[in-house]
Order: C-alpha cells, then sequence, then structure tokens
C-alpha cells in the first residue's frame, strides 16, 4: 500500500495510507474522525439498538408499536408515568424556587459569611445523590428520630422522593440561576429607581428580563435530574414506582428486556425535549453585560441582610444535614436504640456490597476516567476548534457529542446491554469487564467536558495558529507548549468534575458492573437493601471524604500549577 508523509495542523509529518489520502483526510481528519468513530460506537449504536428492541418481540421479530400498545393498555404505565411527572415538577419547582432565593440572598445582600454558604450549597456535588435518601430515612423513617414530625404521613414514597430530589439537584440549579444573577448591570436598577419604580415592578421589568434564560435552563435542568434520578427512588420510593426504577425492575427483576426498551424510551424522549428546548434558549439569549455595564452592588439594609442570612441558614442546615445524619449513624453501633460509638461499620467485609474492593473499584473508576476521558475529551474539542479537518467532520463530532446531555444514565446502561453482550458484536469482549465503566461513564458525562473545553479554546485567537504556521513549527509543539498551559485551569476543572461523576454514579454502571468490578455507590444500594443501613452510611461518607480530599487537591493543584505554567503572561 502506497503511503504518502503530510503535515497537518495537529503536529509534525504523519505517514497516511493512500485511501485516506484520496479521501482527502489529514492527520487531524483522521483523529477526529476516530474519536467520532467512538462516539457513533458508543452513544449512538447502543441507543438505536434500544429503539430497535422496542419494537420486536422476544424472538426478534418486527412488532411495530405493539410493545407500545401493550405497555399502556396495563394499568400501571399511567400510574407510573403520572408519578414520575408529578414528583418531576414539584420537585422542580421547589427546587428552583429555593436556589433563586438562596441565589438573591448572596447576590443582592450585604450579609456576612457569603463564602461560607456559597460552599455549603455546593457540597451536595460530592456525594451520591441517594446520600440525601438516607439521611432523610435515618431522620423520618420508621426508627428516626424526627419521625413524629411526619404527621401520620411516610417518609417512604412521594414525599420522601421530593424532598430528597430537592436536596441533591439544590447546587445544580443553584450554579446556573447564580451565574445568570450575577451578570447584572446596577445603571438599569438605578435608572428605575429614578422612575419611581417600585420592588415588584422592578422585579418584573428589569431583573426577571435579565435572568429568564438562566431560569428557563435551571428548570430543563431540574425537571431532566428528577426524571432521571435512580438513586433516591430506589432507597425512599417505597413502592411508589417511577419510570427509572421501574426500567430496573423490568430488566433486572424480571429479564422483560422489551418492556425495559420501551420505557427507556418513554424516559428519553422527555429529556430529549427538554435539551432541545434548552438548546433553543440559550440561543436566543443576548448578551446581559456590554463594556460599559457597572456591575451590580448591593447596599447594606440591615433587616433584609438579617433575614437573608436567617434563610440562608436553614437552607445550609438542611444541606450540611445529608452528610452530618449518615456520618453519625456510620459511627453508632444500631441506630437508634444503640448510639454507642463503634468503627466496626466500617468492616465492609462483612456485609454486602463486596467490601473495601468496590470502593478500590471506584477510585479506580474515577482515576482512569478523569485521566483518559479528560485526553480524549480536550483534544477531541482542539481538533474541533483549531485544526483544519472538514467542516462537515468538525460540525457532525460537535453535533454528537452534545447529544450524551440528553441521555439518562439508566438508558444508556441498558443500551449497553443490548449492543455489547450480543455474541454477534466483536466488543462483545468488553461485557463485564472494568473498560466499559470506564467507556460508559466517559461517554455519559461527555457534553459538560467538552463545552468546557471549547469554552477555553475560544478564548484563544487564532494567531497563535497562524504564527505557529508561518514559523513552520510543529503544531503539537504549540498545542504543548502554548494551548495546554493556557488551557491548564480549564482541563483540571474537567479532570475534577470527571473524578467526581465517576466515584458518585450509579445509573449506567447499574446494568454493567460484575461481581469483580462493583463500585461503592451501587454497594450502598445493596447494602441498604439488605438492611446493613449503618454499613450503607459509612460507605457514603467514604466517598464524601474521598471526594472532598480530591477536591482539596484539585484547588491546590489549580492555583499551583496554573500559576507556573501561565508564568510567561505575567509581566
Amino acid at each position: 500500500m502506497a503511503v504518502f508523509e503530510t503535515r497537518d495542523r495537529t503536529g509534525g509529518a504523519l505517514s497516511l495510507p493512500w485511501p485516506l489520502k484520496r479521501a482527502g483526510l489529514s492527520g487531524a481528519g483522521l483523529m477526529l474522525g476516530l474519536l467520532l468513530l467512538f462516539l457513533l460506537l458508543f452513544l449512538v449504536a447502543p441507543l438505536y439498538l434500544v429503539l430497535q428492541r422496542s419494537l420486536q418481540d422476544e424472538a426478534g421479530a418486527f412488532v411495530g408499536l405493539a410493545n407500545y400498545a401493550a405497555y399502556f393498555s396495563g394499568r400501571s404505565a399511567q400510574r407510573v408515568i403520572g408519578n414520575t411527572l408529578l414528583v418531576a415538577t414539584v420537585s422542580t419547582v421547589l427546587t428552583v424556587g429555593l436556589a433563586l432565593l438562596f441565589a438573591f440572598a448572596l447576590s443582592r445582600t450585604c450579609m456576612p459569611f457569603k463564602g461560607v454558604f456559597r460552599g455549603i450549597a455546593l457540597l451536595p456535588l460530592l456525594t451520591p445523590s441517594l446520600l440525601s435518601a438516607m439521611a432523610l430515612t435515618q431522620l423520618f423513617g420508621n426508627q428516626g428520630y424526627l419521625r413524629n414530625l411526619m404527621f401520620g404521613e411516610s417518609i417512604y414514597g412521594p414525599i420522601g422522593i421530593v424532598v430528597g430530589m430537592t436536596i441533591a439537584h439544590f447546587p445544580h440549579v443553584f450554579i446556573i440561576l447564580s451565574a445568570a444573577i450575577a451578570l447584572s448591570d446596577q445603571r438599569l436598577y438605578e435608572a428605575a429607581r429614578a422612575l419611581r419604580a417600585g420592588p415588584v415592578r422592578i422585579f418584573r421589568t428589569v431583573t426577571l428580563p435579565s435572568i429568564k434564560y438562566g431560569l428557563i435552563s435551571s428548570v430543563i435542568v431540574s425537571f431532566t435530574l428528577c426524571l432521571t434520578d435512580f438513586g433516591i427512588p430506589k432507597v425512599i420510593g417505597g413502592q411508589y414506582d417511577l419510570l427509572a426504577t421501574e426500567i430496573y425492575k423490568q430488566v433486572v427483576g424480571q429479564q422483560n428486556f422489551q418492556v425495559g426498551a420501551v420505557v427507556s424510551i418513554l424516559l428519553l424522549a422527555p429529556a430529549v425535549v427538554a435539551f432541545v428546548l434548552d438548546r433553543a434558549a440559550r440561543r436566543r439569549q443576548a448578551s446581559a453585560l456590554t463594556s460599559k455595564s457597572v456591575p451590580f452592588a448591593p447596599e447594606p439594609r440591615p433587616l433584609v441582610d438579617r433575614m437573608a442570612f436567617g434563610y440562608c441558614a436553614l437552607i445550609a442546615i438542611a444541606l450540611l444535614a445529608v452528610i452530618a445524619v449518615p456520618g453519625y449513624a456510620s459511627f453508632i453501633k444500631f441506630w437508634p436504640y444503640n448510639l454507642d460509638l463503634t468503627l466496626r461499620n466500617y468492616q465492609f467485609d462483612r456485609v454486602a456490597g463486596d467490601g473495601w474492593q468496590s470502593y478500590f473499584n471506584s477510585l479506580k473508576l474515577a482515576l482512569l476516567t478523569a485521566v483518559i476521558g479528560t485526553s480524549v475529551i480536550f483534544v477531541g474539542a482542539y481538533l474541533t476548534e483549531k485544526s483544519r479537518a472538514g467542516h462537515w467532520l468538525r460540525s457532525t463530532y460537535q453535533m454528537v457529542s452534545i447529544f450524551p446531555m440528553a441521555v439518562p444514565g439508566l438508558v444508556l446502561g441498558l443500551a449497553y446491554i443490548f449492543f455489547i453482550n450480543d455474541p454477534a458484536n466483536p466488543l462483545e469482549i468488553l461485557y463485564g469487564t472494568f473498560a466499559i465503566l470506564v467507556i460508559s461513564t466517559i461517554v455519559h458525562y461527555y457534553t459538560v467536558s467538552h463545552l468546557t473545553a471549547v469554552t477555553a479554546l475560544r478564548q484563544l485567537d487564532d494567531e497563535f495558529e497562524q504564527v505557529s504556521d508561518s514559523l513552520k513549527a510543529a503544531r503539537h509543539r504549540l498545542f504543548f507548549r502554548v494551548t495546554v498551559p493556557i488551557c491548564l485551569p480549564a482541563i483540571l476543572d474537567i479532570s475534577m468534575y470527571l473524578f467526581l461523576s465517576a466515584m458518585t454514579t450509579v445509573s449506567a454502571a447499574v446494568f454493567l458492573y460484575s461481581h469483580d468490578t462493583s463500585l461503592a455507590a451501587i454497594a450502598v444500594i445493596n447494602m441498604d437493601d439488605a438492611g446493613e443501613y449503618a454499613a450503607a452510611s459509612a460507605m457514603a461518607i467514604v466517598i464524601v471524604a474521598t471526594c472532598l480530599a480530591a477536591r482539596l487537591v484539585h484547588l491546590a493543584a489549580t492555583r499551583g500549577m496554573a500559576r507556573r505554567a501561565r508564568a510567561w503572561m505575567q509581566q
């Protein structure tokens, strides 16, 4: 086979086979094509098989919409769908409302300890989502200290699910709303007050228009997270079925893959619609600040400041309780009857959940996902933004890389079962291995990492590449000596995001783990199912401690490494 020598934008000379040269693929195009193939293999193809399986019978014959008709004809379908929409709607209203007031209190008042409250608001990001459900069961469950406050109602069901989701999803919504509220022009408020507009009118005519797109995005994000959350309803849902738990019951409990595929498509549809609406809202978003804008500076108002401080303190107590209550319970001999302290609950080898090995598996998964995922995603973003690969290839990769955001983890995990666990598929060797867990985690959290990398790369002027080309310098030298140092903070943020996500993930992995690859978050669910509540709390606290330690290391590395790598920017 003839071999041609070429030089492309990503580095020095590359040897390309004759067919690739004839097809017009450069080295950058080849690398981007391989990354696109990776997403097509481990995202598009598995999802296509889910859709295909939902249209087939058990023998694999095409039956059209018969499976959908059979599912909707049952009494449980309307109940499950209604439960899911009700819980998602109520949780979204509560989460967005509470987070909006919290963000306003931090941004628009002169209350003290703003940094402390902001840090507490982000703590649930370091915990598995099911930890909030565990804290609620230990406080308000049948044996909880505060069970009398339920006034005869049960925490096991819609009440517990809604409260648990509100707490778990609070930081995601708060981040969006906080960023939206921060982009305020003080001149507009001064003009409104000069025109003697009241607080309500100012909020309606000035504040609301400036944050409406952030508000829309926060509603969509919260609603999607509530639809697809598996851990919280699994722990505290009781007999109150949702679509997320319905998939698990159909596939794991009844081995009914056709119905599982149908429910997966039902769960995927609203998530895709929400994703499309969010993208449309972002395209219509106008710039909130201009070069002449004046940042908003709140004025001291003692009464308002004290009220804001009291509200934030109540929210902070609720968020801290999610960690403090399970943390305390993990050192108790027998909650809530024998409150003597013990370390016996951390002897995981004596309970269900594969002992400490599941924790080390999660740590291994998190490290591999952070290293491999960050490298793959950042290179893909770089090739999309800075290479001379074909426009169609870069556009296609950009579109496909955004799609994982709309795919629930449960649906992705089930899709991998259909795709990987097939004797006709050469990739069957990956089934039950650690590699498939790493791949699924990278794909599941691909979009946020990709957008972070793209945002950082778009801040770099194209003159860097132009100067490099004029000096005939290899592109790989520009990449490692200029692009990576400048984008190092974003790279570290991506690696931290992937690490934390891998440590706390449940939804996709619950269908893919084997006896040898059990994960810590899944071990928490297994312990909880087996009635080992104290041990489950202990494992959850170990996850939280690991994520917190990783976050502290990340902060230190961000300050130290970024300072050294970007020293050339200092005068």
